[in-house]
């Protein structure tokens, strides 16, 4: 029964990835190149500081942590850069994204089950993996909104799907 849970855990977390990567090259098409690192406030985040800080959240906690591998975010350059194009950062931020599945893949169940710390709290895998998902899609609607603020449109992620379809 665990290796069922598992498996559907798994699958769902890598398409919730997939979900907002999806959804954040949408948004990233509708923006210049000069909106890429325009602040909504003076303490806020760019949209490329948003992918910067979505990444290097996302190595720590699932390929660093989950994967057993060395941490070496460096948390202050994400928020402080400014510099790097569109393709650039959507190219780090996929590169990030299939690590990640390849880590949530590939990691046994004891790796899930694992107690660890990251950042100062203590996680099993499985709150690894909770975490980074929900804080990924956090950033992806942080991102949604400010295009739609810079752009004024409607950045039309299920065009051409009736979600108003009830449950069966």
């Amino acid at each position: 029964m665990k290796k069922i849970i598992l498996k559907e855990f798994k699958e769902n977390a890598v398409f919730r990835l997939e979900e907002n990567l999806r959804i954040i090259f949408i948004a990233f098409s509708k923006i210049t190149e000069e909106m890429l690192w325009k602040r909504p406030t003076e303490g806020g985040m760019a949209l490329g500081n948003q992918i910067l800080h979505s990444c290097g959240n996302m190595t720590q906690y699932i390929s660093a942590s989950l994967g057993e591998q060395k941490d070496e975010r460096n948390r202050d350059i994400e928020f402080s850069t400014n510099a790097g194009s569109k393709e650039e950062l959507l190219t780090l931020l996929t590169t990030t994204v299939q690590k990640a599945q390849d880590t949530l893949q590939n990691a046994t169940l004891l790796q899930y089950e694992t107690v660890r710390e990251v950042q100062g709290f203590r996680l099993s895998g499985i709150g690894v993996v909770l975490h980074a998902v929900e804080y990924f899609s956090y950033h992806t609607g942080q991102i949604a909104f400010w295009v739609k603020q810079l752009t004024q449109e409607d950045l039309g992620f299920y065009a051409g799907v009736d979600l108003t379809h009830n449950n069966q």
